[in-house]
C-alpha cells in the first residue's frame, strides 16, 4: 500500500468564543447571570459596574440616558424604553403577595421556629425538664433518631442495640424516654405512624365532645375517614352529621408533619426579567431595570492601554473580552424583550380574562414570528420570569399542548385545567363531579377531552378524586 498526500476542501460550522458566550448567557437565569458577571468583574480589570462608587464618570441625570451618546471606547449594557414605574408595587409582585405592616407579627412564630433546628428545639426543652441525667440522655438518643418530619422510624429494639449491654438500659427505659419526648412541643413529635401523630396532637387539646369523637375516629376508624365512608362512621360512632362534620374539621386542622416547621429551608428567589402592564389599552412589555447589570469599560485602564499601544500585554485581550461581554449581555436582554412581547401579543386574552382564555402556543410559532431558531426561544423562556398584574410567571408557562374542539379549533391545556378547577370549585360537595362527568360538561362546551386526560389534568392540579372530595 502506497502513502500519498492529498488536499481536501470542506466546510464546517465553528462556534466562535463570542458566540459560545452569547449562548451561555442566554440560557442563564437572572441570578446566575449576575453571578457570572461578578466572576468577570473579579478577573477583568477592564470591566466595571456603572453604578460603582468612585467611578470615573458619574451617572447621567434622569432622562438624559437616551439622548446622551456613549463616550468613546465605552459601551452600555442597558436598555431604555422611557417607561416609568407608575402603578407597579414591587412589594406585591407575585401570586399571593400582599402588603404587611411593620407591626404585623403574625408570622413571628414561623420565623422564630426557622432559626433553630428541630433537634435544638427539643434539646432545649429536655435540658429544662426535671429528668435524671440518665433519662435525659435516653431522651436525647430518641431525639437524634427523629427524621426531618419529626417521626421516629427506627423501632425501640433497634435503638436498644446501639447501647452497650453494661449500661443496663432496658426496653421499658426507652419506652419511658419516648413518652417524655412525645410530650414535648410541638405536639405529635416522635410518633411512629401518622395515626399516632394525629392522636398525640388530639390528646394535647382540651377535652370536649368534638375532641373525644375525633380521637375515637383517629384511633379506630381513620381508614374509613380517608375513604369518606361517612355512613359507616356514623353507624360505628353513633354521632350525627353535625358532630361528624366538626370532628372531621378538627382532624383536618392537625399537622401530620410537625417537624417541618423547624430548621432552615432553602428559599428560591425569583427576579422578574420583564414587566407587563396595560398602556392605553395595549399590553406592553418592558425590561426590569433592577434585573439588568449596568456595565462599562474602565476609562482609566482603557486610556492607559491607548497611550501604550503595543505594550499593553494581556490588557488588549481583556479589553476585547469586556466589550464582548457587554455586547452579549445587551443582546441577551434584547432577545428576552422581543420574545416576551411576542408572547404577550399572542396571549392577550390571558391577560384580559385569565387562565381560561389561554390559547395553544408552541415555541416554533414564536421562533417563526421572530425569525429565530427554536432552540434560541427555548433558552430564552427557561428560568426567565415575567411580572404581570396576574402574578409572576415563567415564560414557559405560556406554552402548552392543545386539545381539539368539535368546531375544528384547539383549546390550550392550561385553559382546560382552569376550567376543571372552576368546575370543581363550584361543585356540590355532597355530589362531587366525577372525571367522566367533567369530560361530559366540557364536551357540551365544545371541548373534546377523554376521561383519562381529565384525570391527568386533575392530578396535576392536586385535586383529589371524586371519592375523596365528598363531604357530609
Amino acid at each position: 500500500m502506497k502513502t500519498s498526500l492529498q488536499l481536501k476542501l470542506s466546510q464546517h460550522l465553528t462556534l466562535t468564543p463570542q458566540l459560545q458566550q452569547s449562548i451561555k448567557l442566554l440560557q442563564l437565569s437572572t441570578i446566575e447571570l449576575n453571578q457570572e458577571i461578578e466572576r468577570f468583574l473579579l478577573e477583568n480589570p477592564m470591566l466595571e459596574r456603572e453604578d460603582d462608587e468612585g467611578g470615573d464618570a458619574p451617572p447621567p441625570p434622569p432622562g438624559a440616558e437616551r439622548d446622551a451618546p456613549p463616550a468613546e471606547g465605552e459601551a452600555d449594557a442597558r436598555t431604555h424604553d422611557g417607561a416609568e414605574d407608575e402603578g407597579i408595587d414591587w412589594s406585591n409582585v407575585g401570586q399571593g403577595a400582599g402588603s404587611r405592616s411593620e407591626d404585623d407579627d403574625s408570622d413571628y412564630q414561623d420565623l422564630q421556629a426557622a432559626d433553630i433546628s428541630l433537634r435544638e428545639h427539643l434539646d432545649q426543652q429536655i435540658a429544662l425538664s426535671p429528668l435524671s441525667d440518665r433519662d435525659r440522655a435516653l431522651a436525647r438518643l430518641i431525639i437524634e433518631a427523629l427524621d426531618d418530619d419529626g417521626y421516629l422510624h427506627p423501632p425501640l429494639e433497634e435503638l436498644l442495640e446501639l447501647l452497650a449491654p453494661e449500661s443496663g438500659v432496658t426496653l421499658d427505659d426507652l419506652a419511658i424516654a419516648l413518652h417524655h419526648v412525645q410530650h414535648l412541643d410541638p405536639a405529635g413529635i416522635a410518633a411512629r405512624t401518622p395515626q399516632e401523630c394525629l392522636s398525640l396532637q388530639l390528646r394535647a387539646l382540651p377535652e370536649d365532645g368534638t375532641r373525644a369523637l375525633a380521637l375515637e375516629i383517629v384511633d379506630k376508624h381513620l381508614a374509613l375517614l380517608a375513604e369518606r365512608n361517612f355512613a359507616r362512621l356514623k353507624k360505628l360512632t353513633g354521632c350525627d352529621d353535625d358532630g361528624l362534620r366538626a370532628a372531621q374539621a378538627l382532624i383536618c386542622s392537625l399537622d401530620p408533619h410537625p417537624g417541618t416547621r423547624y430548621g432552615l429551608h432553602e428559599t428560591r428567589y425569583v427576579l422578574p426579567d420583564v414587566v407587563v402592564r396595560k398602556v392605553r389599552g395595549h399590553w406592553t412589555v418592558r425590561l426590569n431595570q433592577e434585573a439588568m447589570p449596568r456595565l462599562r469599560i474602565n476609562r482609566l485602564y482603557a486610556s492607559l492601554l491607548q497611550q501604550n499601544r503595543g505594550q499593553g500585554g494581556g490588557l488588549g485581550a481583556q479589553l476585547q473580552e469586556a466589550r464582548w461581554l457587554i455586547k452579549n449581555v445587551q443582546q441577551r436582554f434584547d432577545t428576552i424583550l422581543r420574545v416576551s412581547q411576542a408572547i404577550v401579543d399572542q396571549q392577550r386574552q390571558f391577560f384580559d380574562h385569565g387562565d381560561v382564555a389561554m390559547r395553544p402556543l408552541t415555541l416554533r410559532e414564536i421562533a417563526d414570528q421572530l425569525e429565530l431558531h427554536e432552540s434560541t426561544v427555548s433558552r430564552v423562556t427557561t428560568q426567565k420570569f415575567m411580572a404581570t398584574p396576574r402574578g409572576v410567571f415563567e415564560l414557559k408557562y405560556f406554552f402548552g399542548s392543545h386539545v381539539a374542539t368539535d368546531t375544528g379549533g384547539a383549546a390550550s391545556s392550561t385553559a382546560i385545567r382552569a376550567l376543571i378547577r372552576q368546575l370543581v370549585d363550584a361543585e356540590d360537595s355532597k355530589k362531587p363531579l366525577s372525571d367522566a362527568r367533567i369530560a361530559e360538561v366540557l364536551g357540551q362546551q365544545g371541548i373534546v377531552v377523554a376521561r383519562r386526560t381529565i384525570a391527568k389534568y386533575r392530578e396535576s392540579l392536586n385535586i383529589p378524586p371524586v371519592s375523596l372530595r365528598k363531604s357530609i
